[in-house]
Formats: structure tokens, sequence, C-alpha cells
């Protein structure tokens, strides 16, 4: 899934580099913008060989609003510490722009729950196992009271691999559940944020891979706010990790991991 490595071919290089130019570009052109950095400590599984390994985990998320909708992606550096090959110093990293239905029309398409619609082109690059996929779709954005918010993005799941890497898959599709709800208890701040998608079965050369449901709820502590009164900065917490069928095999992993999250 995730590494420091070199991306195997210049077409998934190209791809991976175009969302991280909007970090700058954003600073000019959003309408809002939150970067941030993730390091997380923990023991995964590799569902491979049946191994469970101490496994560090430094992610860069951004996501920014702009005039037509919003952008969202992050890029994953991950080392297991082994050399079993998998999670060996690899690079795991997913974009999502949407583009928004009511900004683009102008119109207000809210109804009861709902606040929003769009439509969604997402991209996912695997660096080790040499994978890209495009998944194309839509996204309901539901109303959220306060600062939070909840999509339901439902999305095709299609192989676009270049060269040689893992066996090219059959289509499938994606439904994914992101979502962040902040709330407070007394004086300390916290949060509940992350996601849950089900990706469904497809096939390869080697037979059928199976479908997964894969969760990744963070909490978080807002530790700036508390200790220098510097709040939505600095953040500790936990985020839990349940894959059943991981990456297509027989494996459910149950996880917990440590989480420092320093915003920009």
């Amino acid at each position: 899934m995730k590494s420091v490595g070199r991306l195997r071919n210049p077409a998934a290089f190209n791809l991976l580099l175009f969302p991280l130019t909007s970090i700058v570009m954003s600073a000019q052109a959003a309408e809002w913008s939150t970067t941030e950095a993730q390091l997380q400590y923990g023991s995964l599984d590799n569902p491979y060989n049946g191994e469970t390994a101490d496994t560090t985990i430094l992610t860069l998320q951004h996501a920014s609003g702009w005039k037509y909708g919003d952008n969202f992606f992050f890029v994953d550096f991950i080392n297991d510490g082994l050399r079993d090959g998998f999670n060996d110093t690899d690079v795991y990293a997913e974009w999502y722009p949407n583009f928004s239905l009511g900004k683009i029309t102008g119109c207000d398409l809210s109804f009861g729950p709902v606040e929003d619609f769009g439509v969604l082109a997402g991209f996912n690059f695997s660096s080790d196992a040499n994978v890209e996929k495009f998944l194309p779709g839509v996204r309901v954005a539901w109303a959220i009271p306060g600062d939070g918010f909840l999509n339901t993005d439902i999305t095709g799941y299609q192989d676009i691999g270049y060269g040689d890497g893992a066996p090219k898959e059959s289509d499938s599709y994606m439904i994914d559940f992101n979502g962040a709800f902040p709330f407070s208890i007394g004086d300390q701040d916290f949060s509940i944020e992350g996601h849950i998608e089900y990706i469904h079965n497809r096939t390869s050369e080697f037979g059928t891979v199976k479908g997964w449901i894969f969760a990744q709820p963070q909490f978080r502590w807002d530790l700036g706010k508390a200790l220098f009164k510097s709040p939505k900065q600095l953040f500790i917490g936990i985020e839990y990790q349940y894959w059943r069928n991981k990456l297509g095999t027989d494996v459910d992993e149950s996880a917990v991991q440590a989480l420092v999250v320093w915003r920009f």
C-alpha cells in the first residue's frame, strides 16, 4: 500500500505530482484550505504471509474548496521495517476532485437531509504494486450541523495500470462514507473523522479478488488548544483500522494505531 520509494512509471508520477501542486495553488485560489501531516504507528498485517509488523506511516493530507467544487488527496509513506516485499518503503496516494452541481449551476439543490450533489473523479496510485485506479462517480453531501461534514460517494473502480505490476483486474465499484464530526467536552475539543468503504469483488488472471470493507475512523484530541492555547494545530489520538478481506484476501485486520497530527 504505502512508501518513500520511487514510482515505477512516469505516468503514475505525473498523476501523483498534479494534486501535490494544488497545495501551492490553493493558497491563492481556494475558498478554504486545510493541509496536515499525520504520523501513525501500530502493528499491521501482511495478508500474503500472515505476519504482523510494527508499521510507521507518514501521511500528507490536503483538502480545499474552490469556485466549482473541492479537492481532497493524501499521500502515504509507509515502512514496516521488514524486507518481505510488502510495505517496504512504499508510496500510496488517492486524489478526489469533486465538482459541485450546486456551485456550477448556481442553484440551491438542498432538500431534507441533502445539502448538495457532485460529480466525482477519483484516482488511486500504489508505487510498490504499480497500480493505478480510476474512480468516476457521484457524491451526495449531507447537511450536518456545525463544522462537520458527511459525504456518500458512489464510484466505479477501474484498472488503468501501466506496464508491469499487479495483475490487471476487472471493473468493480466502490461505496464510501467519509466525514468529520468535531465536538467539545467542557473546555476540551475533540473530533471523530475518517471513512468507511466497500469495494465489490472483481476478477484477475488468478481468480476472484474478494470484495472488502475498509474503515479508518480517527479519534482526535486538540492538544494544541489544551496545552499551548493554539487551537486546531496539534492533535493526538488513535486511528482504528478495520479491514475485512484485506486487499481481496481472506485476512481480516483489526488494529489500533497511535496518531499525531500537525495542521499547517
